[in-house]
């Protein structure tokens, strides 16, 4: 996978996932822009990644923002001068429950930190992209955007509509020289998921019950994937939902 030279926008690049994206362009000789609301996270990523012999800068956005989604991309071009590359995986929610239960603000926050993110990320990256009459997309799903979550039903049907969003996005610009997919993470062991088993060990159990290889996911391992679809080793994959979940969506 030759990408010496390209530049990646990675959202959501401060930690987990995102992080070991953003990485992962930098070790193939990518430049990266990280983009994340918390400045120390973001910075401490970019100065890894420069250690390391690569080139990162951090601009601060809220995703689920227009103008600040305007100004990350308007941002990235005027570091860069061309977009590559765009991990569309920031994002936030409010509050799930039983359906009768969900308050509308934590409906609207999940909507608008998870979908309408993705959305408004896709419009400006692609706007670039079409100048250059190239470029790839990979959003992040989830296996909850291919099966019923029924501990945080507004979350599912968030991540379902990435998935929609991103097959038809994909139609629209595959003719135009820019590939659109999506990956699909399991349980992977990013900071909420060790937060969570720190104050509920016995919770490993559970998730393993769903995930056939016997253990949780690394963010590396997404990161791979992520990288693969954006690579032209990748060049016939339009539109896709790549699972990588240990056999989760097999069960």
């Amino acid at each position: 996978m030759d990408m010496h030279g390209k530049v990646a926008l990675v959202t959501g690049g401060s930690s987990g996932i995102g992080k070991a994206t953003a990485l992962a362009f930098a070790q193939r000789g990518v430049k990266v822009v990280i983009a994340s609301r918390g400045q120390e996270k973001g910075e401490a990523v970019v100065a890894e990644i420069k250690a390391l012999g690569g080139d990162a800068r951090w601009i601060q956005t809220d995703v689920s923002q227009a103008d600040q989604v305007e100004a990350l991309v308007r941002g990235t071009i005027e570091a860069y001068g061309r977009l590559d590359y765009a991990f569309n995986n920031g994002g936030s929610g409010g509050m799930g429950g039983w359906i009768v239960d969900i308050k509308e603000a934590d409906w609207d926050a999940t909507i608008d930190g998870f979908l309408k993110s993705v959305w408004l990320c896709m419009k400006y990256e692609l706007i670039e992209m079409l100048k250059q009459g190239s470029g790839a997309i990979v959003n992040n799903s989830s296996v909850d955007g291919q099966r019923a979550f029924p501990w945080d039903p507004t979350y599912s049907a968030a991540k379902h509509g990435v998935l929609g969003l991103t097959k038809s996005a994909a139609l629209q610009y595959a003719d135009k020289g820019i590939r659109i997919n999506a990956v699909c993470p399991g349980w992977i062991l990013t900071p909420p998921i060790e937060d969570m088993l720190k104050r509920n060990p016995e919770s490993k159990q559970g998730m393993l019950q769903h995930q056939p290889i016997g253990r949780l996911g690394k963010p590396e391992e997404v990161a791979e994937a992520v990288v693969w679809l954006c690579s032209d080793s990748a060049s016939l994959i339009v539109g896709t939902a790549l699972a990588v979940d240990g056999g989760y969506l097999i069960i």
